[in-house]
């Protein structure tokens, strides 16, 4: 279904149906569809007609794996957490929304009590309820139930497959804020899968001057530079510490952002980076432990970022991508009907030089 028309708005159904169509993860690398009843909502919940879904690398992950660390899935589970919608109903509670309104779907549902919630790092809520990370449930399905503070408004000229590329996006701009990105920065980004292009566009939105960025697959390269990036190396005909010496006269960039989870390019960061400057780590590596040249790092003063998900960047997102227009559509190369989900994450998972963000249109 290579050419799937997504319309923007159009009239809601006076009632809803009793059942939804429901895509479930029964095996590792077996999808199939199957049917649930649709959800009621009560209190401060939001019933969103999902109208797209992005596959993620971790529903890659979990669906040729089963796991991801210590978190297992049970089969079967419902995967995709990257979404945006319609509201259609609305609970008793709810102050923010009304039937008809187009939304961005953040995943994680936090607690909002705990130490971190109230310090505004939400995103390391122990409670945090994140849309397909087991045991939750998540987004391959007709209709959503949500809470209404973790969603948000889109604009009628905002797709809502772009508007699914919020969630990515989020993890790039949280990226540059925790690595304190300036203006006029040099930067290298390292993996160009969908999240190292979100945070090609998070760099040049926070005023990057020079953004070197390296993949294996030309294709992603060259959205890369369609999306921004000042510089692409090829890592398996050019050398990219030579290309960043090169650019910055010996001197190193002042920030390195790893989104690929490769081991030897999260070791090669720290020759990378300048003096005083900042490694942000995005990509989880395949093993939990990576040794690491700390005396380097200690002898260059290096600052050593880590990642989690994002906090407080909805808003910045979805505006970001309003501005962008149809640019940001680069990153969607496939798209599929629910009912062809187990074609969308076989393709996904496993053409890796012709894909980039596969999406599912459940509506």
């Amino acid at each position: 279904m290579k050419n799937v028309i997504v319309l923007n708005r159009g009239k809601e159904e006076n009632s809803l149906p009793s059942k939804m169509k429901v895509a479930y993860l029964q095996g590792p690398s077996e999808v199939s569809v199957g049917q649930e009843d649709v959800p009621e909502v009560s209190g401060k919940d939001v019933l969103i007609k999902v109208m797209a879904v992005g596959i993620c690398g971790s529903d890659i992950h979990y669906y040729t794996h089963g796991r991801i660390g210590q978190r297992m899935v049970q089969y079967p589970h419902i995967q995709g957490h990257e979404c945006a919608g319609v509201v259609v109903a609305t609970g008793s509670q709810v102050t923010r929304f009304k039937v008809g309104d187009r939304v961005a779907i953040e995943p994680g549902v936090t607690c909002q009590a705990c130490r971190w919630c109230k310090e505004g790092r939400y995103n390391l809520c122990p409670d945090v309820q994140f849309l397909s990370t087991p045991p939750v449930k998540g987004a391959f399905v007709q209709y959503l139930k949500h809470r209404e503070d973790f969603l948000f408004p889109i604009a009628d000229t905002l797709s809502f497959e772009n508007a699914t590329l919020a969630e990515p996006l989020s993890v790039g701009l949280h990226a540059v804020r925790r690595g304190g990105l300036q203006p006029g920065a040099s930067v290298v980004i390292s993996g160009m899968g969908p999240v190292g292009l979100m945070t090609v566009i998070a760099a040049k939105a926070f005023g990057a001057k020079e953004i070197i960025v390296s993949d294996m697959e030309p294709l992603r390269l060259e959205i890369a530079r369609k999306l921004g990036a000042t510089k692409t190396i090829h890592i398996a005909t050019a050398n990219l510490a030579e290309a960043v010496e090169k650019s910055t006269f010996g001197l190193g960039v002042d920030m390195v952002l790893e989104t690929s989870g490769n081991v030897k390019a999260l070791q090669s960061s720290i020759e990378l980076t300048k003096r005083g400057g900042t490694i942000v780590v995005i990509g989880f590596p395949a093993k939990e432990e990576v040794p690491l040249n700390v005396t380097l790092m200690l002898q260059k003063e290096i600052d050593l970022c880590s990642v989690y998900r994002y906090t407080n960047t909805y808003p910045l997102a979805i505006s970001i991508l309003e501005s962008l227009g149809n640019q940001v559509g680069h990153v969607i190369t496939d798209r599929y009907a629910i009912d062809e989900i187990q074609e969308a994450m076989n393709q996904a998972a496993n053409n890796q030089s012709g894909s980039l963000k596969v999406m599912v249109f459940p509506n």
